[in-house]
């Protein structure tokens, strides 16, 4: 089982770990830890480099399999042998945009829960921009320029940003923990780790984000779209 070094500490650049065990197939290895993100829940995954025995391999895609992270390594030289020291280093300003990205996204989340109690059906994300699908069954010009209002008026705010991870059984006792339309959580998971924009958002999710959303920035709703009678879509980007 890996560890997951990027679920208690969003900040960690750099990691030492060890190899333990090669895939010669789809040139990729299972590291003990890592600070990594597999991508999932809409975001992407982190790209890097690792250093193993001299030789520095870019990783340029990462993946959760069962318990493991797998990390795909470019480059032709050998992949390096099982019990190896690897040192990680993350693409350290691509993961810190995803990092704001993810916040912003939230904070628009948390803030159309609360102001309207609509649910989100979807989203994704890139460094710098983003989507989330609403349950709305209209959206208007005047309504999105009330959103992004108000979100920025949050991000503004300077709230700070927990991560627990809690036993399964308290952490759904926390009323309306998910914000998505379906429990994407899957069943025989013992832990759930929540993300907490003080004050505004406390919901389960499993990616990265920044320690307060003064960090975010401006945001900006760059479009909005109807996606069905109950389903609309808002793009924001982040400055």
């Amino acid at each position: 089982m890996t560890e997951l070094l990027y679920q208690k500490d969003s900040y960690t650049k750099e990691f030492d770990a060890k190899v333990d065990s090669v895939l010669q197939t789809e040139r990729a290895i299972v590291l003990n830890r890592t600070a990594f993100y597999p991508g999932g829940g809409g975001q992407p995954c982190d790209f890097g480099t690792l250093m193993v025995d001299g030789v520095t391999y870019p990783v340029n895609k990462v993946k959760k399999q069962a318990d493991d992270i797998l990390h795909f390594l470019g480059g032709d030289a050998p992949l390096p042998a099982e019990g190896a020291t690897a040192h990680g280093t993350l693409d350290w300003a691509r993961r810190y945009e995803l990092m704001r990205t993810h916040t912003a996204l939230h904070i628009l989340c948390g803030t159309v829960f609360r102001d309207y109690g609509a649910l989100v059906t979807g989203g994704e994300m890139e460094p710098g921009k983003g989507r989330l699908d609403f349950e709305f069954e209209t959206m208007r010009g005047e309504l999105v320029r009330e959103i992004e209002a108000s979100i920025n008026r949050e991000a503004a705010q300077g709230r700070e940003i927990r991560v627990q991870i809690l036993p399964r059984d308290e952490a759904f006792q926390i009323p309306d923990l998910i914000r998505t339309k379906i429990n994407l959580l899957p069943a025989g998971i013992t832990h759930v780790r929540t993300v907490e924009i003080v004050g505004l958002d406390l919901q389960a999710d499993g990616g990265t984000h920044v320690r307060n959303t003064s960090e975010v920035g401006t945001i900006r709703v760059a479009d909005y779209k109807s996606k069905g009678a109950i389903n609309k879509r808002i793009y924001i980007e982040i400055d």
